[in-house]
């Protein structure tokens, strides 16, 4: 049986229909059971559980032989980095506390590294190295930027023709479309034997620029990219209605991406989605 906590997000709900795709049994785990059934319908079994409630989420994970993990965000109108670490402590201790070996196939993220005010960097670096000291058979992906991340900007362009970006206009970095990871993290879950870090990346690397022309593209219309300068950064994370801490830790783990502060994979799983095809499927989604 596998366990995929956050199914009906983006990531869980692509595993979860590539896990059933795939002929494999599934327990979604999710805050929004009505959410689940509407995706899934009757093809899973969905269990109501807040990742909050360590005991409810060590009862759930008993019923799992593979556990996929994905801590969830917190609203950033509160502290984010404070509300994300209760989280993955909560996940921690309730696999801990599993007399039986599991394999655990964990979300982290490309780039994470110690620190604080950092945002999902320090996280989650915190959250691997929690699982790490488990008995058990853990296997970690570490994505590059969520294509899903644009699925704003392309409503965004829809009513005002613009897009916005903290990044340059021409900066190009790795990006990955969900289905990708859900490709990657199944395959994780099943097999018997898999490597313990397992970076994962986009075909190529794009930039703000080549966003803004696929949503053009893709909409029909002329789309403007503005780029917002790093001294307003923080500012225009807090006029989104991010906290002043959260924004704090949104800006800064910008900045790390943005000037290098991590070192790239050598060697990393490549997806087959380019960015185009992600958002032209979005699109055809909502429209």
């Amino acid at each position: 049986m596998n366990i995929i906590t956050g199914a009906t997000g983006n990531i869980g709900n692509a595993l979860v229909k590539t896990l059933i795709k795939n002929g494999e049994s599934v327990i979604a785990v999710t805050r929004n059971p009505g959410k689940a059934v509407q995706m899934f319908g009757n093809t899973v079994e969905v269990v109501e559980v807040d990742v909050m409630d360590t005991v409810a989420l060590h009862e759930v994970f008993k019923k799992g032989s593979s556990i996929f993990i994905l801590n969830p965000p917190a609203d950033p109108a509160g502290n984010t980095d404070v509300e994300e670490r209760k989280t993955a402590k909560s996940i921690i201790t309730a696999l801990k506390q599993l007399e039986e070996h599991k394999r655990v196939v964990v979300e982290s993220t490309l780039g994470n590294q110690q620190g604080d005010h950092i945002g999902d960097l320090g996280v989650l670096y915190e959250l691997e190295e929690g699982i790490k000291k488990l008995p058990h058979d853990y296997r970690i992906i570490r994505p590059a930027y969520y294509m899903s991340n644009w699925r704003m900007a392309l409503a965004e362009a829809k009513k005002s023709k613009t897009i916005t970006s903290f990044y340059p206009a021409d900066f190009k970095f790795p990006m990955v479309a969900p289905d990708d990871i859900a490709i990657l993290a199944a395959k994780l879950m099943t097999a018997e034997k898999a490597d313990q870090i397992n970076p994962i990346e986009g075909p190529e690397e794009y930039s703000p620029n080549d966003v803004a022309n696929a949503i053009a593209q893709i909409i029909s219309k002329p789309v403007e990219l503005k780029v917002i300068p790093e001294e307003a950064w923080e500012q225009t994370y807090q006029d989104m209605g991010f906290s002043a801490s959260a924004a704090k830790s949104y800006s800064n783990m910008t900045k790390i991406s943005l000037y290098g502060g991590f070192e790239r994979p050598k060697n990393p799983v490549l997806g087959k989605t380019s960015l185009f095809e992600y958002l032209q499927t979005v699109n055809n989604l909502n429209t």
